[in-house]
């Protein structure tokens, strides 16, 4: 007999509630396969696709705690990987999907929704509230288009891994529970290089008090003029309000209470939406964060960090770091992610139409850049430890430590780290003498000369990039014009800096570089003296700023390379530095856990070199889709 027929586990004792099918329109449809979906929020999953022998290859004790679950709850139950993998249905679950639209890359795409992702239900807990339940690669869903609804393991664990880190980091954030792998296997072709290979299905268990995106208001817009296309349930302005109800209602309390009238209602959800939007991507901006694909379908209504796809952690600081191969054009450019949310939550706006003043909302949009600044500096003086006082010229001392990691091509995250080793201003001091170790210690994980040429190569065609050069000479005027837009201008600021970099050597470059680093901590130094004038136990200050620092500049964040190892070793079938790294992650400020893990902290050239050529095991499943 089965042990969840002999006695009731933690597991199978969740308590479901179910709040979004019982308030929102579900599609109740028998029909299989993808599907343009009327009229309905969700769409119920009546077709189970089991894996085949699901094994667990991580927990989160931490997300896991958030539904009141336990690590041993889990690993007690035989079941546990088939529950917690979609695999088994959970007691009191009702697997459904979410429809939702959404512009991709500016451009309207019509029906998305869940295509490899199965909502399970809600959960309440006491201590934590309503939690919304989701296995991510669980099978086919009416959105799944022409793919199989199925993640494989190399996804699965870099979504899992940063989902817990940048809880840990305290950046908003879907949360990841559990990963569960299996031998049923599926053909991808990691490197776009037309080679297919089979890897393992996997599934991440998945939370959130919601799932509701930008794009889940997108359903009802009408026939989009570029695109052609419109959303499944354009014009529905009655169901449009109700989900607009359901999230104000459950997710908004405060305004829900606090506002009688309608419309009033509204624009302040809109704007309690643009705060916590601009207060996240300053998060992202200040940990070196780029999201990769920051389309509307990808954007919380929450404020929280959603669907880790191409995402990076930057190493080496650079404002046009771009961590998706297919944005060529550095849409989702680290710089541009700012820029992109702006725009998004324009899209949400005209997606609220009537619900919305117009007036209002536009007044409102034009708050987001001011907002993001505000919260972007506020982040930026708690990293440089300015906690006392605020000056008009900390905006352009953090600007110039950003041109010189640019420039130097100092390494984002330990660069800020090792400014709390910036020796407190004394009379008298030396500042070649005093500063001079740490100097030393940040030039120790710059960019050498040839990683500086690499880097400031032009990204523009050659023959197009001649033609701009020849037109200096033949056409001053128009170059002018041309030489002022963005892309041309950056890319003959690269042509200035190589230039400079081929030059020189790398003895020159270093004793530049060091004269440059002297220089900007010399008035960061200056500015620090300033945070005791008028205060008064000079030591408090000290300890308050080194405390403030050190909470604020995580000592490790999931670089590339250190998921592509938990990756490497995962595929193996050797789990446990998955479970390594997760821990370290679980604590990004802290010194305790740094003894024996130097491979996770430094920057590393890592290049996706694996060899894709494995087989499946023996007794394995492949699914091939063409």
């Amino acid at each position: 007999m089965e042990p969840s027929l002999c006695r009731s586990t933690s597991l199978e004792r969740l308590r479901f509630n179910n709040t979004a099918l019982k308030k929102l329109p579900v599609d109740d449809s028998e029909d299989l396969g993808s599907q343009t979906v009327h009229a309905a929020c969700f769409s119920r999953i009546r077709t189970f696709q089991p894996l085949l022998r699901p094994t667990f290859v991580a927990q989160s004790p931490a997300a896991l705690a958030l539904i009141g679950l336990r690590i041993q709850d889990v690993l007690s139950n035989p079941l546990g990987p088939e529950y917690l993998s979609g695999s088994r249905l959970l007691p009191g679950s009702e697997p459904a999907a979410h429809c939702y639209s959404g512009h991709q890359f500016g451009l309207f795409a019509g029906q998305l929704g869940d295509g490899a992702v199965m909502y399970l239900g809600e959960v309440e807990t006491e201590t934590h509230g309503r939690w919304e339940i989701q296995v991510k690669g669980a099978g086919v869903t009416p959105y799944s288009r022409d793919g199989d609804g199925r993640k494989v393991l190399r996804s699965s664990i870099r979504e899992f891994l940063c989902s817990e880190a940048m809880a840990a980091l305290g950046i908003p954030s879907t949360r990841a529970a559990s990963l569960v792998t299996s031998d049923l296997y599926v053909t991808r072709d990691p490197l776009n290089n037309g080679r297919r290979i089979s890897e393992r299905c996997s599934v991440v268990l998945r939370l959130a008090p919601s799932f509701i995106r930008f794009g889940s208001f997108e359903i009802f817009l009408g026939r989009d003029d570029f695109s052609g296309l419109q959303g499944p349930s354009a014009g529905r302005h009655d169901i449009r309000a109700q989900l607009l109800d359901y999230v104000i209602e459950n997710f908004y309390p405060c305004i829900q209470l606090t506002h009688s009238n309608r419309k009033d209602r509204n624009m302040a959800f809109f704007r309690e939406v643009m705060n916590r939007t601009a207060n996240l991507v300053a998060q992202w901006q200040c940990v070196g964060f780029c999201h990769g694909v920051l389309n509307t379908d990808n954007m919380s209504i929450l404020g929280l960090t959603l669907d880790y796809g191409p995402f990076g952690f930057m190493d080496r600081y650079d404002p046009d770091f771009v961590c998706n191969a297919s944005d060529k054009r550095g849409r989702y450019s680290y710089q541009a992610q700012s820029s992109a949310c702006h725009w998004n939550l324009a899209r949400l706006a005209e997606a609220l139409g009537s619900e919305l003043k117009v007036a209002e909302a536009g007044a409102i949009l034009d708050e987001f850049m001011p907002t993001y600044q505000r919260f972007y500096l506020g982040t930026m003086r708690k990293k440089l430890g300015l906690v006392r006082k605020e000056e008009e010229e900390d905006s352009q001392l953090i600007l110039d430590l950003l041109r010189l990691m640019h420039n130097t091509g100092a390494d984002f995250t330990n660069t800020f780290r090792l400014l709390s080793y910036i020796p407190w201003p004394e009379g008298g001091d030396s500042e070649k003498v005093v500063v001079g170790p740490v100097v030393d210690l940040i030039l120790k994980q710059c960019a050498s000369i040839e990683e500086l040429k690499v880097a400031n190569k032009p990204t523009m065609e050659d023959g197009e990039l001649a033609m701009i050069l020849s037109m200096a000479q033949t056409n001053p005027v128009m170059f002018g014009i041309v030489a002022d837009s963005p892309g041309v201008s950056e890319q003959l600021v690269r042509m200035g800096r190589l230039k400079e970099l081929i030059s020189t050597d790398q003895d020159e470059l270093k004793e530049k570089q060091r004269d440059d680093w002297i220089r900007w901590i010399s008035w960061y130094r200056r500015r620090l003296s300033r945070e005791c004038e008028g205060a008064g136990d000079l030591s408090l200050i000290k300890e308050e700023r080194l405390t403030v620092m050190n909470s604020t500049n995580p000592r490790v964040v999931l670089r590339n390379y250190i998921a592509q190892n938990a990756i490497q070793a995962a595929e193996r079938g050797d789990f446990s530095e998955v479970k390594r790294v997760l821990k370290v992650l679980g604590n990004p400020y802290s010194e305790s856990d740094a003894s024996g893990l130097s491979t996770l902290v430094g920057p590393c050239a890592f290049k996706q070199t694996v060899a894709y050529d494995k087989k499946p095991p023996a007794g394995a499943q492949t699914i091939c889709i063409t």
